[in-house]
């Protein structure tokens, strides 16, 4: 079986974001970037299922301008045995995303296609779905357990719900997007560093792909959010209700 993982370039989680003057977005020159800490459960539960036997290859993919190519050598240094570039330096959408996707999933043919569940830059947790809307595959969203049947060719998934745990059981190929819980991603170590400098990285084009890549979101402006206040004290519980009642209006 054949794993396909993608994996995204955001901001790190530890940077705090800047707002450009013009208010066109985030600023990202000179700050510290790194995979997408979902990406990275996905790409982890993918080598442990290579590692079980259950999977011949990895393939990471991510998508983006030249540097993108700096977070595929770490996916190739945690063990992804392979690694396609698709190479594009302007802003890519969720729905431009899947379609990509698609397209590289009719060439490469793998058996799943594992996402995390959302970006932490732009938090859309969109993408694994309509991945799996083009391909008409089943999904398994917001994974915290996932178990493979060879002999039936499906996987079982423990889902995340509000109400507790939902299980469902996928037929193969099937679209999983993996949650926080699902595993601890592994450090890459400097051998490992030094044997991916030597694994492939494949470049294509979205042209190349036959994908058109268009928006139909238009950013008027980024924003920060408003500063809290202060939080204030109070002595008693009747205070409480009182500033709750006549100052937030909340009850």
């Amino acid at each position: 079986m054949k794993i396909m993982v993608a994996i995204k370039r955001v901001i790190d989680y530890a940077v705090k974001i800047r707002v450009k003057p013009d208010k066109s977005g985030v600023e990202t020159s000179n700050v510290k970037m790194s995979m997408n800490p979902f990406c990275e459960i996905a790409l982890e539960e993918a080598l442990r299922i290579k590692e079980s036997g259950l999977a011949s290859e990895v393939i990471a993919v991510s998508m983006g301008p030249t540097q993108v190519v700096d977070t595929l050598r770490t996916g190739l240094a945690m063990g992804a045995d392979r690694a396609i570039h698709v190479d594009y330096p302007g802003t890519l959408y969720p729905l431009s995303v899947a379609k990509i996707l698609k397209a590289l999933v009719d060439i490469e043919k793998p058996r799943l296609l594992l996402l995390g569940k959302q970006a932490i830059d732009d938090d859309c947790n969109q993408t694994g779905q309509m991945a799996a809307g083009l391909l008409k595959w089943p999904q398994g969203t917001f994974a915290s357990k996932v178990v493979f049947d060879k002999e039936k060719n499906m996987a079982t998934v423990d889902r995340e719900v509000d109400g507790g745990l939902e299980t469902l059981c996928l037929d193969l190929p099937a679209v999983i997007t993996t949650d926080l819980r699902l595993n601890q991603p592994r450090y890459a170590t400097l051998p490992n560093i030094m044997k991916a400098k030597s694994k492939p990285i494949k470049k294509v084009t979205p042209e190349e792909l036959k994908v058109e890549v268009k928006s139909d979101i238009e950013v008027l402006q980024v924003t920060e959010p408003p500063k809290r206040k202060a939080g204030v004290m109070v002595s008693t519980v009747d205070e409480l209700i009182d500033k709750l009642k006549n100052e937030a209006h909340v009850i």
